[in-house]
């Protein structure tokens, strides 16, 4: 079977894998002229390392990321809000930088399957076969096709229509730099309306992000990001501020953060989407690119299970939709509570969290990374 791949990030790119590995004909069509990821730190959960593991990718991970084994919450001062560790039985938290993940990924494809340069821009297809039109004059032709590009997704709007994203009501700066990271845990710090996270990675680097309430399609003024953000965080603990200072100002990136209401559907003939394209999350749970390694794994599998591609896609819809949504809806929630601005409500919500015994957020990271992505026989397909 041969399966033409919308998008080269790190959904597609771990579809391409986990489909080769079951012995598909996978090829990856990348509208940039390069696989590049743009952005900064990532953090696999244990579900997503767990996935990767399947594919032989798990010990090339944990070589190249920073393991995290506990992580917390606190306010702008500083004080400690809830501290949770992870449990050794599901393994640590992975945090790379994206760039090198990618590179990961890519390194485990058979160059021959990876196309850069191609824009899709439509789908043509039948009872028996897909073809994908491309930017460039070409086309591709292929008995399923993955919709892997991401949340403005084209592969969505041309099988569903336009579906414009929700805009959560605040926007993210993230950023790498050097900066000495000794007994420095990922940490997440609230005020109202505004965070802070840091998290440490392999290299003497860390990954920060920071969020602010703020109209939709604001920008930084040129070559004031940094600037402005020591503006923004200025008198928050330690080592916050200097965090920024010693971040060079062509290193942060600033987006919007979106999500979009669960689908009703996510495929349609032979064609199916996959990771953001079929359900992009705000950020908060750090579970974006794990369920699109999630889905990846899954939809290979019900490929190899089934006796044709449509039964294998309505499966793959069946086990995935609902728990992406969940998650989708829950990582909703958590940004909203976070991004509270009156004061009143601040301080009701950071009592409310030093209140929460420490077991209850831990069998919530149980429930979110402990899932059971697949059955003990598809368990076996991978070896």
């Amino acid at each position: 079977m041969r399966v033409v791949i919308i998008g080269g990030g790190i959904g597609g790119l771990t579809t391409a894998i986990a489909l080769e590995r079951l012995g598909f004909d996978p090829h990856v069509y990348e509208q940039a002229p390069d696989l590049r990821e743009i952005g900064a730190g990532i953090g696999l959960m244990a579900n997503a390392v767990a996935a990767l593991d399947l594919l032989g990718l798990g010990g090339a991970v944990r070589s190249s990321t920073a393991a995290i084994t506990q992580g917390g919450v606190r306010n702008w001062r500083g004080d400690i809000l809830m501290e949770v560790a992870t449990d050794p039985a599901m393994g640590r938290i992975a945090v790379a930088h994206r760039a090198e993940l990618l590179g990961t990924l890519a390194g485990a494809i058979d160059p021959s399957r990876l196309h850069t340069g191609h824009e899709f821009t439509g789908i043509e297809q039948d009872a028996g076969l897909v073809r994908a039109r491309f930017q460039n004059g070409s086309a591709a032709e292929g008995d399923l096709l993955v919709g892997a590009d991401g949340l403005r997704s084209t592969v969505r709007s041309r099988l569903f229509g336009s579906i414009p994203p929700r805009y959560a009501g605040y926007t993210a700066w993230r950023a790498v730099t050097k900066f000495d990271r000794a007994g420095m845990q990922m940490a997440e710090s609230w005020g109202c309306g505004r965070r802070f996270g840091i998290v440490p990675l392999q290299g003497g680097r860390i990954y920060w992000f920071a969020t602010d309430n703020a109209p939709e399609g604001e920008r930084d003024r040129p070559g004031q990001a940094r600037r402005e953000l020591l503006d923004r965080f200025r008198g928050w603990h330690v080592p916050i501020e200097a965090v920024l200072e010693a971040t060079e100002e062509s290193a942060i990136l600033r987006n919007d953060i979106f999500d979009l209401d669960p689908l009703s559907r996510w495929s349609d003939g032979r064609a199916i989407l996959l990771g953001d394209a079929a359900h992009p999350m705000t950020p908060n749970l750090g579970q974006g690119a794990c369920q699109a390694i999630e889905d990846a794994v899954v939809l290979a599998a019900c490929l190899r299970t089934h006796s044709n591609v449509e039964a294998a896609l309505a499966a793959y819809e069946s086990r995935r939709r609902p728990r992406t949504r969940e998650i989708v809806l829950q990582s909703r929630r958590f940004g909203q509570i976070a991004q509270w601005q009156n004061r009143l409500l601040c301080w009701l919500r950071d009592a409310a969290i030093r209140a929460t015994p420490v077991s209850v957020g831990e069998r919530r990271m149980k429930e979110l990374t402990g899932f059971e992505l697949l059955t003990v026989g598809e368990l076996r397909l991978f070896g």
